[in-house]
């Protein structure tokens, strides 16, 4: 049985090998097609299937088919996938950064990342 990081891995390796660059081409496959595009266009993918996640979350809260839950946040994490392949990231990544919030308050942890950015913003005004 595989894992959770194995499968998100695998499929991260398929994506990785539509993009253009690496011989994906966007008249055979919709991730090509996403990736040739431009951000503009997985980005608006991913707005629309955020929104979808949503609506169905709320749909369940009512009765609704929690599988249409499952089902829109798949698509939802397919093409934040697509994000993260063009910017050169993986699921690694964002799985490595969950895995260093593990055991921090999520309050704290906002905390702390809003004094980084403080920091960031006057090393940058003092430069």
């Amino acid at each position: 049985m595989s894992s959770t990081t194995d499968d998100l891995a695998r499929l991260a390796a398929v994506i990785e090998s539509r993009k253009p660059a690496n011989g994906g081409d966007p008249e055979q496959s919709y991730v090509a097609r996403l990736l040739h595009k431009g951000p503009e266009a997985f980005l608006k993918k991913i707005g629309e299937e955020a929104t979808e996640t949503v609506m169905a979350a709320k749909d369940a809260d009512h009765g609704g088919d929690r599988q249409k839950l499952v089902n829109e946040t798949a698509d939802l994490w397919f093409h934040c996938m697509i994000a993260l392949a063009h910017y050169n990231l993986g699921p690694a990544d964002v799985v490595a950064e969950l895995v260093r919030r593990e055991g921090l308050s999520g309050l704290e942890e906002k905390a702390m990342r809003k004094v980084l950015q403080r920091e960031a913003a006057a090393r940058t005004d003092a430069g």
